[in-house]
């Protein structure tokens, strides 16, 4: 009787003990993080490791990635993340969707259109902009203070850009009277880029040509108006079609002996002259911030918009000469990159 009852007591300990047991090996949920960009470079996956950096800017992907590490975070062991690169603006929306039905626990975003389509996709999973135009302009979120819905990230916008290309050109080009602008009609950050310039061109005195591209098919025309309109210098606007174009719109320039400025460094890389912009690569690393804060119970809608803290000015000294240009020292001293 004795007997019986030790094991009745043993089995039942056993039974009770089973779903603490169970409940200890079970793994920890990994987090399961949305990215969502352009295709092509600098925004899809690099050959180049980190420590080979060196040689040319880092994808942001690989700085959002080393963000996370910083961070503690491993992809593929504490965090998963799922990929999706557009070909084309037009598929932003159908890619946010399918992360948002996965579903994951937060979406980055690469481009203003990238987090206008996870916006559109989900109002309740967070979303974080690695890169975007004027936030506030472009209707992702209330105030840089506070975003206010499931919003937030860091923006490009951090100081007068537009002034600050007018006036390099104006530096590079003595006596420039008349400068191009190229941007893309439909991108949402266009008209902000837009009034920018021309305020700056008011206080510079000096004449701005606006032209449109929407797509790769209107390059050539743009280019050929610029010239028939006596365009001495050039500005190139933010937008994602015009970047992935770049090698186009380098060659386009160096073909019209058009001397121009950019809005990223990877212009500047494969020939352009030279660029100022946000360092683009930081932000997305920063992005990751923001992820670690939502992953640890964060709203969005209390993470204020960070602006930019780093700038970079890169210069192409072989496409100077080609040129016939000479960079004034006060240029040369300021440049972050010269690029031989």
């Amino acid at each position: 009787m004795l007997l019986e009852r030790a094991l009745l007591v043993t089995l039942t300990l056993g039974l009770l003990a089973a779903p603490l047991l169970a409940d200890a090996q079970r793994p920890a949920k990994v987090p399961l993080i949305g990215f969502l960009a352009p295709a092509g470079e600098p925004f899809a996956p690099s050959p180049r490791s980190m420590m080979g950096m060196a040689m040319g800017s880092p994808t942001y992907r690989d700085a959002f990635l080393q963000g996370l590490r910083e961070l503690g975070y491993v992809e593929g062991q504490t965090v998963a993340i799922e990929y999706r690169w557009a070909e084309g603006m037009e598929q932003l929306p159908a890619l946010a969707a399918e992360l948002a039905r996965l579903p994951v626990d937060v979406i980055v975003t690469v481009s203003t259109q990238a987090a206008l389509a996870a916006k559109l996709a989900t109002t309740t999973i967070p979303i974080v902009n690695a890169i975007a135009a004027d936030p506030v302009a472009t209707g992702l979120v209330a105030s840089l203070a506070r975003p206010g819905g499931n919003v937030t990230g860091l923006s490009t916008q951090g100081e007068d850009l537009a002034r600050k290309w007018l006036q390099l050109l104006t530096e590079v080009v003595p006596g420039v009277t008349r400068i191009a602008v190229l941007l893309n009609p439909v991108s949402p950050g266009s008209p902000g880029h837009l009034r920018e310039t021309e305020a700056a061109a008011r206080a510079l005195r000096v004449q701005l040509q606006v032209l449109e591209a929407r797509g790769p098919e209107d390059l050539d025309g743009a280019f050929a108006a610029m010239a028939r309109h006596g365009a001495q210098a050039l500005v190139v606007t933010p937008d994602p079609m015009l970047h992935r174009e770049r090698r186009s719109l380098v060659d386009l320039a160096a073909r019209r002996r058009l001397p121009a400025i950019y809005f990223a460094r990877d212009f500047v890389e494969v020939g352009g002259l030279m660029a100022y912009s946000a360092d683009f690569a930081d932000l997305a690393r920063r992005a990751a911030t923001y992820v670690d804060k939502i992953l640890k119970g964060a709203k969005p809608a209390d993470l204020p918009v960070e602006q930019p803290t780093r700038f970079e000015l890169v210069l192409n000294m072989r496409t100077a000469k080609a040129l016939g240009i000479t960079f004034p020292q006060t240029i040369l001293i300021r440049a972050d990159h010269l690029i031989q």
